[in-house]
């Protein structure tokens, strides 16, 4: 939609093909409904994929700011909270309603409820050649914006891979990204439901690759939460490699060593008398409490004075190095995003194909994905205005695009 309004601003005549019912579905879905649409704490460092030495060159074409003032400029107001942005409406409705009233001020031709079955280049005039059910027709220049793999059923099913793939261009291994992560231990049935603020380091508890903080949510089968989302990427990569991912848990990520170990020898003072369950009342959720007795092999109503204070103190100090080990992620089905896809090495910063001259990327659908925050979708009006822009340009200004 961002390339559609931008080409037609330009003077391109314009026509965009969906497969669904209605366009911009997916965004009803973006900010649990909310639309978190850019974020003022904006970094490239929250950013991934295999060649991110061009995205400042791209945000600073189309900015956050360029992307508040577009949608202002448009008539949405904007609400700001810690840096996240959301239409003061705070419905994601209102950006889709935005976006459509746009391209039809614009004349952009929108043909729902069609699939692009093949796109090809001509050989004699050069167009592009896109055809449909039952039907056939050129244009100057093509942007391929058909979002990824993530959430197949508001119609991002990995389809666009296939039509670039079929224009030459090679594919980076696709992978859920910002999804719940799966875990072996047996523990989760008895969290399942418990949220909590914790950090999460990946891989290492001394040296993680990487090291998350927020509120952690238990599901019967293992983690969620935006700082499992924002781990969920690395995590996915590594299982491809058929690596180990192990993820450790701090349930007490405010607390200094010295003031951890003095609430230690505290709880372990007042032992005295205290059954296994009496003893860590208050610690944390109740839940928690009882699945961690669980790990170690001892019965709540074991007495305090048995267990030994050395097996109290480790008891203790568990939680803050619970040590999961994530299995699988969940499927494309419940993913935000799909990390991978068309490699940006082949992407000029016009976003025109390095090889194909007029065939134009925007969105998901290219190897670059952001962290949970309004960054994706950020990446979407940066790309689709490059994109549009750009096509427009190209010369044909006065022909279909």
């Amino acid at each position: 939609m961002m390339a559609a309004i931008t080409a037609a601003q330009c003077g391109a005549q314009v026509t965009i093909f969906e497969k669904n019912e209605r366009i911009g579905k997916k965004i009803l879905a973006t900010g649990n409904g909310k639309c978190n649409y850019s974020n003022r704490d904006f970094c490239i460092e929250y950013y991934y994929g295999t060649y991110r030495d061009m995205l400042p060159q791209l945000f600073e074409q189309f900015s956050v700011t360029d992307a508040v003032s577009f949608f202002q400029e448009a008539g949405m107001l904007s609400k700001e909270r810690n840096g996240y942005l959301y239409p003061l409406s705070e419905q994601a409705s209102t950006v889709l309603d935005i976006l459509r009233l746009k391209l039809k001020r614009l004349g952009v031709r929108t043909e729902v409820s069609t699939e692009v079955k093949s796109l090809q280049r001509s050989g004699k005039d050069g167009m592009f050649v896109i055809e449909t059910e039952g039907k056939t027709e050129k244009f100057h220049s093509a942007v391929l914006a058909c979002g990824g793999c993530a959430a197949p059923k508001t119609g991002s099913d990995g389809s666009g891979y296939r039509l670039a793939a079929g224009m030459g261009h090679h594919l980076i291994n696709t992978v859920p990204a910002l999804v719940q992560l799966k875990c072996k231990e047996d523990l989760f049935k008895m969290v399942a439901g418990v949220r909590c603020d914790a950090s999460l380091k990946l891989d290492s508890e001394t040296s993680p690759i990487q090291e998350e903080r927020g509120e952690v949510q238990f599901t019967d089968y293992g983690i969620s939460g935006i700082p499992v989302f924002q781990l969920s990427r690395t995590a996915a990569y590594m299982l491809k490699e058929k690596k180990e991912v192990p993820v450790y848990i701090d349930f007490f990520p405010d607390c200094k060593d010295e003031e951890y170990e003095e609430l230690c020898r505290m709880r372990i003072d007042d032992s005295e008398g205290k059954s296994a369950e009496e003893f860590l009342l208050g610690m944390a959720n109740k839940k928690i409490n009882m699945a961690m007795l669980k790990l170690k092999g001892i019965k709540p109503s074991e007495e305090s004075d048995r267990i030994g204070k050395e097996a109290l103190r480790e008891l203790i100090y568990s939680y803050r190095r619970l040590c999961v080990h994530v299995i699988s992620t969940n499927s494309f089905e419940n993913a935000q995003v799909s990390a991978g896809g068309v490699d940006m090495r082949e992407i000029t910063p016009q976003m025109e194909s390095a090889f194909v001259p007029g065939l134009y990327f925007a969105g998901e659908l290219l190897d670059v994905d952001g962290r949970c925050g309004g960054y994706n979708l950020q990446w979407a009006w940066t790309s689709g205005y490059i994109a549009g822009k750009n096509a427009a340009d190209k010369g044909y200004k006065d022909d279909s695009y």
